[in-house]
């Protein structure tokens, strides 16, 4: 029988670039907005950093990489065009990273809670996670529409581990970027940096508590913040 020792602790993961990899989804919709601009489309490998802020700031990065401004970019037009063209084409190619399904499961029988705080839309991130089979597995899929500031701001990480019924007070922050660090740190959370995803910043420059260079490492990461965590809690007397 599995030991139930993360009973009362909430996980909160970031969508693109830490769970699921995505990048050729993404950047195949901003190419062919592109395109249809008249602009050169932008090399998938290179274009990875741009990912990690929303559909609005994908546009704007990959319009300037292009050498386009980015008050081109801001077209409502142009927003909506590229989220009808990204709906169609969500999970062409995107698929968990390796380790995912099984590290989620063996988390969730521990006895964990699992959200997602995603700058993802949420009905774009509900879309995608059902496409390839991974909504069973959270409380809460938690997007920017549905807080109250969204990352880098902690309350979008805080009102997610509330929406899925957890503690703020007992809840680790995973993610890939500066915004799931900053927010973490605004948040007073812990935060785990997987050094795979997607971010113009070194993994290591993030300030993040733990890296692992693969999903499978997540359990042992978990295991050392939470025994540091009671240590303190012991030395403090509470």
């Amino acid at each position: 029988m599995t030991d139930r020792d993360l009973e009362g602790w909430t996980l909160v993961f970031d969508l693109d670039g830490t769970l699921v990899e995505t990048h050729q989804d993404l950047v195949g919709t901003l190419n062919r907005m592109l395109v249809l601009e008249g602009l050169p489309p932008a090399p998938m490998d290179s274009a990875r950093r741009l990912i990690g802020g929303g559909a609005r700031a994908l546009l704007r990065h990959g319009f300037e990489l292009a050498g386009a401004s980015a008050e081109r970019a801001a077209s409502p037009e142009l927003f909506d065009a590229f989220i009808a063209d990204y709906i169609d084409h969500i999970a062409d190619h995107s698929r968990p990273f390796d380790g995912v399904v099984e590290t989620l499961e063996r988390l969730a029988e521990r006895g964990a809670i699992l959200v997602v705080a995603t700058n993802k839309r949420t009905d774009l991130s509900e879309r995608l996670l059902k496409k390839i089979d991974l909504t069973r597995h959270f409380a809460a899929v938690v997007g920017p529409d549905k807080v109250s500031a969204r990352k880098p701001s902690g309350a979008h990480l805080k009102e997610a581990v509330l929406m899925g019924g957890g503690d703020p007070a007992k809840a680790i922050m995973v993610g890939d970027a500066a915004p799931d660090t900053e927010a973490a740190r605004d948040a007073g959370m812990p935060c785990v940096v997987v050094t795979y995803g997607y971010t113009p910043i070194p993994p290591e420059d993030l300030g993040g508590d733990v890296l692992i260079d693969h999903f499978e490492d997540l359990e042992e990461a978990l295991d050392g913040l939470l025994s540091d965590f009671y240590v303190m809690r012991a030395l403090s007397g509470v």
